[in-house]
């Protein structure tokens, strides 16, 4: 009877585990987008509650790593909850960053609403978007197991990548028609890069879904196969 209790304790620790996870990459995905609208609204008091909530996100980080420690000491899992604790405690990590970078975005927001509007922002916002769908479904799929949604997610980064090209060569534009634009179009192209290195993260996860679920790793290769 006791066996069972400890199981059942067990796996109450691995589905709190998932949840926790979830919970983070969804607050990190909540950043993420009110940054964005803080930037569209000029909303400098969004931006600011954005930057002080960042340590939140922080504390995820420390409790779910001192719970994935834990249970890996106490239980010494194998298999499958092995590479599921192991994958977690690098997950974490890459949305940590994601919301560094949400408060990065939120300073060059902060920056950018004093000063006369550029450009209306069309890109930017597109960018987010699909950064943020990259967050979420990279975190299904890790739940699920399901590498055919985080190949997906590592396809999608493609898209990011060009826009953020695209912003890139429009800023170049800018900063050479006008001097006195260059420090905008820097903050703007820095913005970009933001969400480029969030869809980077994203994908991140992606892979290591991957690895987790097949046991193969797709990193560095030169074109993503079609199929895991």
């Amino acid at each position: 009877m006791k066996a069972e209790h400890t199981d059942k304790k067990y796996e109450d620790e691995l589905k709190k585990l998932r949840e926790d996870i979830l919970y983070m990459g969804g607050l990190v995905e909540d950043q993420i987008l009110k940054a964005v609208k803080a930037l569209i609204d000029r909303d400098s008091d969004l931006a600011e509650i954005i930057i002080e909530r960042d340590h939140e996100v922080n504390r995820l980080d420390v409790d779910i790593d001192d719970v994935c420690i834990r249970l890996l000491a106490l239980h010494q899992p194998a298999g499958r909850d092995l590479r599921f604790i192991t994958t977690g405690l690098k997950i974490t990590t890459d949305l940590e960053r994601m919301g560094d970078i949400a408060v990065n975005f939120c300073e060059r927001a902060l920056e950018l609403n004093q000063e006369p509007q550029l450009k209306p922002y069309i890109d930017v916002p597109r960018m987010a978007a699909i950064a943020q769908r990259m967050i979420r479904e990279s975190l299904d799929a890790f739940v699920r197991e399901d590498t055919d949604l985080a190949l997906k997610v590592c396809k999608d980064d493609q898209e990011v990548d060009d826009l953020n090209s695209q912003i890139f060569r429009e800023t170049i534009s800018f900063m050479i028609g006008d001097p006195h634009t260059i420090n905008r179009a820097m903050k703007i192209s820095f913005l970009s890069k933001y969400l480029e290195r969030i869809a980077d993260h994203a994908t991140n996860i992606a892979e290591m879904v991957i690895f987790m679920v097949k046991g193969k790793s797709i990193r560095h290769m030169k074109e993503l196969p079609s199929s895991v």
